[in-house]
């Protein structure tokens, strides 16, 4: 018997991924989450962070907010701030990068978007690495 769900990444623009997986890392505001095969249904919201796909071909994607549903074996996330992390050039997190410690550094942003900003640049950094 399979221990394969089924992920969908969507944006608005495109289907960014459709495939079968055994295991699913999510940033969430609760902290990364795995998901496997029959977890219970599920609805949260995304930070700044890694969604990691484990199968045969390991995919990862930096994502910066969407949100998540679980059910029947069927996991959706939705998201309009999706890349591949293998398409993520140097030049590109560099920019990525010094936009969020611009904006971090700001007087006019509330809490919760330095929160959201810390875990972004870290992502980032950890990426670059």
């Amino acid at each position: 018997m399979s221990e394969e769900f089924s992920v969908e990444i969507i944006s608005p623009e495109n289907l960014i991924i459709k495939t079968n997986t055994r295991e699913v890392i999510i940033p969430s505001y609760e902290g990364e989450m795995g998901i496997l095969k029959d977890h219970i249904h599920l609805i949260t919201f995304l930070r700044p962070g890694i969604i990691k796909i484990v199968s045969d071909k390991n995919r990862n994607f930096f994502v910066e907010e969407g949100t998540v549903e679980f059910s029947n074996n069927n996991l959706l996330i939705l998201t309009s701030t999706v890349r591949e992390v293998s398409d993520l050039n140097n030049s590109m997190l560099e920019s990525l990068l010094s936009e969020a410690e611009r904006r971090i550094n700001s007087d006019e942003i509330s809490d919760k978007e330095k929160y959201l900003l810390s875990y972004k640049i870290s992502t980032l950094k950890n990426i670059s690495q």
